[in-house]
């Protein structure tokens, strides 16, 4: 595998945005970060900041709940930087957006070929029921979460990649706030040395973009947030951006349609909704249209939505814009909608469907990463450089089966940053994942969530698969 980008040394020394830190960092003894460490793991676990591992049992055989590891070291990017990503960003998700709208309405894409029509139309997350549907503002995706990582060039440079797309229900915003609220907690002396972004205000953007695409007429929205419950994994970032929101966070037996509208049950009798932030898959919303054995939803939604009497965030269908087949195709879409080059570049991606590039993968598939086209979480996927032959050899099998079900990629050497291990302070693997709000306005706090690899040598920055978070500093010029 090729070197990683280090984000915080270049050959020359610490790089300038990292110098002030780097200089504070050599005079903190490692019991006093160790003693921090245990103090935020100890605030953490009060506060309820956990969450639920689908399928893990403790020894009594119950379900466990997490704490995301939180690292000490914070991932520092300069004012320029940020700056071009964070145009990139709102370009690639414009383009999305147009995406969306054009492919639940006239298709012109499928119909110029710069898109294969069965991608898109025999698609699992493709919904027939919101063709025609016309959207508040045609927006789709209203909060997306776009996974960014960095790779070395051979001079010496780090370029930043898309890695993926999340224009469903992306998670993670709460770990970002979190992590910035203990970071100054811990140490504000460093907030005092550091011109550093802010990020607060994140639930008030989300609030205005909620509001934003509110049914037409509506001029004082009830917004609520709606949560599978509190088994689901994400639940304490349900619960906590409703109350940051100020909003009601419901479940779906709280909601009942009537007269083509959509109430919730209060103590003091139905009130209408206006706006659904809605952290429920589209399978389990409307047991009437979907999943007719789902309690998680509101029987009737789907028809409230069609008629335009709500919005939905993010809307119905969206899936079909983030699946991993279809990612491919995204700078395409940007040339194709905005007529610019893509800012951000993709990954160079093999589409295992395509029998040039199975034959390439099967050949490759120790040098490469090969991933489930619906897969999430960091699952169900191959990282070839870190696995045994003997598990190649069953992926290979699986692959052959079902090659359309899989996409592969170049194992990229995730840049690195210096984490606080065990053993000391020692580089581990990054990404980053921005949160981009689309209401009137395209929006985005600075910076977002860094997730990070905590086993050496591990590009597997999940959760779910023992990676942790770090406060992300955009710093301003």
């Amino acid at each position: 595998m090729k070197p990683s980008f280090d984000e915080m040394r270049a050959a020359a020394g610490v790089r300038t945005h990292y110098q002030g830190f780097d200089r504070w960092l050599q005079h903190q003894p490692p019991a006093l970060m160790a003693a921090r460490r245990d103090e935020a793991e100890m605030i953490f676990r009060r506060v309820g900041i956990t969450f639920a591992v689908y399928g893990a049992k403790d020894e009594d055989g119950a379900g466990t709940e997490r704490l995301i590891p939180f690292d000490l070291i914070p991932r520092i990017i300069p004012s320029d930087e940020w700056a071009r990503m964070q145009k990139g960003l709102a370009q690639r998700v414009t383009a999305l957006q147009r995406f969306l709208h054009d492919v639940y309405h006239e298709q012109e894409i499928l119909k110029a070929g710069v898109v294969p029509a069965e991608q898109v139309l025999k698609n699992s997350q493709f919904r027939p029921e919101m063709m025609g549907v016309d959207l508040p503002g045609r927006i789709y995706s209203h909060i997306a979460g776009i996974d960014i990582v960095r790779a070395a060039q051979p001079d010496g440079s780090g370029t930043y990649y898309v890695l993926e797309d999340n224009l469903r229900v992306p998670s993670g915003v709460s770990y970002m706030l979190e992590n910035r609220k203990m970071m100054m907690r811990l140490f504000p002396e460093l907030f005092a040395q550091h011109r550093v972004a802010p990020v607060a205000h994140y639930p008030d953007l989300l609030l205005e973009t909620l509001r934003d695409v509110a049914p037409a007429g509506i001029n004082e929205p009830t917004v609520v947030v709606l949560t599978p419950g509190m088994y689901n994994s994400a639940y304490f970032e349900h619960a906590f951006l409703a109350q940051q929101m100020g909003v009601e966070l419901v479940e779906g037996q709280d909601l009942f349609v009537k007269d083509n509208f959509v109430y919730m049950r209060t103590t003091q009798g139905p009130r209408r909704v206006d706006v659904v932030y809605r952290r429920v898959d589209d399978d389990f919303l409307d047991p009437k249209a979907f999943r007719p054995d789902s309690t998680l939803g509101c029987a009737g939604l789907l028809d409230v939505y069609r008629k335009g009497n709500i919005s939905l965030c993010n809307a119905i269908g969206t899936g079909v814009a983030d699946d991993k087949s279809i990612y491919p195709y995204v700078p395409k879409m940007v040339e194709f909608y905005l007529g610019e080059k893509p800012i951000l570049e993709n990954v160079p991606t093999y589409l295992c469907r395509e029998a040039e590039d199975l034959k390439y993968v099967l050949g490759h598939l120790g040098e490469l990463v090969v991933k489930e086209v619906h897969g999430a979480g960091g699952y169900g996927m191959l990282v070839g450089p870190a696995s045994t032959q003997a598990e190649i050899a069953e992926f290979r099998e699986q692959l052959i089966a079902r090659p359309s079900n899989y996409i592969a990629q170049p194992t990229l050497a995730l840049s690195t940053t210096p984490t606080f291990v065990d053993s000391g302070i020692a580089p581990r693997h990054i990404d980053l994942r921005p949160f981009v709000l689309s209401g009137k306005t395209v929006q985005m706090v600075p910076g977002g969530l860094t997730r990070v690899a905590l086993k050496e040598g591990s590009l597997v920055v999940n959760s779910s698969q023992g990676g942790g978070t770090k406060d992300t500093w955009v710093l301003e010029a």
